[in-house]
């Protein structure tokens, strides 16, 4: 092992964790002149980060629970997310289905309190109501670009096709898609553009307080390292607890509650681009989501997940249930056989003594322990609102920081989305008209990847040859290299299941080739 090394310069802040949350914060921090250092033990995104719904939604389901400031923040930063990246990110419509026997969840105060002034209804969600919910949904928020609720017919509609006939009747609002591994790893690019140092691979194997300073001890590609910070972030999402207590070694009566989401992904099961919003038996909502041109995306479910070291699977138990719960709603019933992939993350949400996983709180709660040099703990939160707690997490630090510039982040692009929301189209015709090679499928898939730092990556080929060896579903050795280079990638999987998810296409020989590849000297 290399002797170690040691970084004589201390920092502003040493963050632990290269997820939204980790990398949101240092692209806040950097871009107000402070000093970062960022260390993720594995890939950036690689764990909670790169399996969620991949929504930008203000969570109506969380009305129930009258998280009315949760759902108020997530529905604000839709739009403003939405303008910053519109290349990773963009408006999707959804289907909500309404029959009269939909119940609720049973833990919900909205349903205890039904229970007692509507008992006749028995659990069920009266239209009504669901209306209600999604007048104040479209209001809470100031929604600008995003189109309003309106009920549909699913009889002779291509919403109601894939559907069975007992459907008649649907509501239809917005919310947002968000490429949520790009979402991370263009926070940490636009970090590292204002500064910021990024480790990824790179474990932080204990931090200490020494005089007015954090000394954090790492090992990573580099060896062992020795860095000083004023401040120590703890974003460690799923490994927040841990880091607390095997690295840190302070006390904290704060925990993580840890409830695993689990998703499926089946060939196409409709032909249209909006996703459909099911309320089950049991209360519980899933999505089935229009994804990756050929295929539906179906998920979540929510169980409590003890141990952060192993790691998420989706098991057998809730593979079936999402396709027993999709088979509800679907003419056409798909089996387990039907599943193409599935993924599965770890939420770490604030344990708030909720009674189940699904009722624990999605907010975010931030703690400052300052007996000494300020550590920042992060407990929870959403995608969804990763800015905003961003701004919050330097609000908290703005007293230890004196030459703290103001923010900014909310009117910032983040690298490649510089451009409208409503120019995709034409941005797409452009590849098409100046690379000729391109299909209209890989064109899309560059815009929708890289937004207008794609012509940056293609320069000036005339020809498909000239951005070298093909390793399959359009992935050329010229987009490779733009991601070791750009975009941290070092191995297959870094870019076929989260830069991309190219791994739906590309066969297991292609992977090896391509991982083959990538751990040759350069």
């Amino acid at each position: 092992m290399p002797a170690p090394s040691n970084s004589k310069t201390p920092v502003d802040l040493f963050i632990i964790g290269g997820g939204v949350n980790g990398c949101g914060i240092a692209r806040d921090a950097a871009g107000r002149g402070l000093s970062v250092t960022l260390a993720e033990m594995n890939d950036l995104a690689s764990a909670t980060s790169s399996a969620s719904t991949k929504l930008f939604h203000g969570g109506l389901r969380y009305l129930e629970y009258f998280e009315i400031n949760l759902v108020r923040h997530a529905l604000k930063e839709r739009e403003v997310l939405l303008r910053a990246m519109p290349h990773i990110s963009w408006p999707m419509r959804f289907v909500l289905p309404y029959h009269a026997d939909m119940r609720y969840e049973g833990e919900t105060p909205v349903s205890k309190i039904l229970s007692i002034v509507m008992p006749w209804m028995r659990g069920r969600r009266p239209a009504w109501l669901i209306r209600l919910g999604l007048f104040v949904y479209d209001n809470l928020g100031g929604r600008k670009l995003l189109p309003p609720t309106r009920s549909i017919s699913l009889r002779g509609t291509p919403e109601g096709a894939p559907l069975e006939a007992r459907f008649e009747n649907a509501f239809e609002y917005s919310d947002c898609w968000i490429e949520d591994s790009r979402l991370v790893v263009l926070n940490a690019r636009d970090a590292q553009n204002h500064g910021a140092r990024i480790l990824t691979q790179t474990k932080v194997i204990s931090a200490n307080r020494v005089g007015d300073m954090w000394e954090v001890q790492t090992d990573g590609p580099a060896g062992p390292q020795s860095h000083h910070a004023r401040i120590l972030v703890n974003a460690g999402g799923p490994w927040v607890g841990d880091i607390i207590q095997t690295k840190l070694r302070v006390n904290s009566s704060e925990g993580v509650r840890l409830v695993r989401g689990s998703h499926i992904v089946t060939p196409k099961l409709y032909d249209h681009d909006k996703c459909y919003f099911f309320q089950g038996s049991d209360g519980r909502i899933i999505f089935a989501i229009p994804y990756e041109t050929d295929f539906t995306l179906i998920g979540t479910t929510d169980a409590d997940h003890d141990d952060p070291s192993l790691a998420p699977v989706c098991t057998d138990a809730e593979r079936d249930y999402l396709v027993n719960f999709a088979n509800q709603y679907f003419e056409n019933d798909i089996s387990a056989d039907d599943v193409v992939w599935t993924y599965s993350g770890v939420r770490p949400l604030y344990d708030d003594g909720a009674s189940s996983a699904s009722a624990a709180t999605r907010d975010y709660v931030l703690k400052v322990d300052d007996a000494g040099p300020p550590l920042l703990n992060i407990f929870g939160g959403k995608i969804t609102t990763y800015r905003v707690l961003a701004e919050d997490a330097m609000d908290m630090m703005a007293p230890y920081l004196p030459a703290l510039k103001p923010k900014w982040t909310a009117g910032a692009a983040l690298p490649g989305g510089d451009f409208e929301v409503s120019e995709v189209d034409s941005l797409i015709a452009g590849l098409l008209r100046d690379y000729p090679f391109l299909t209209p499928v890989w064109a899309k898939r560059l815009v929708r990847a890289y937004g207008t730092d794609a012509r940056g990556m293609l320069g000036t080929a005339k020809a498909a040859s000239d951005l070298g060896t093909d390793f399959g579903a359009t992935l050329t050795q010229t987009e490779v290299r733009y991601l070791i280079t750009h975009e941290y990638a070092t191995c297959a999987a870094d870019i076929v299941w989260r830069r991309s998810k190219l791994g739906l296409r590309m066969t297991p020989a292609q992977i090896t080739a391509l991982d083959v590849y990538m751990t040759e000297p350069a």
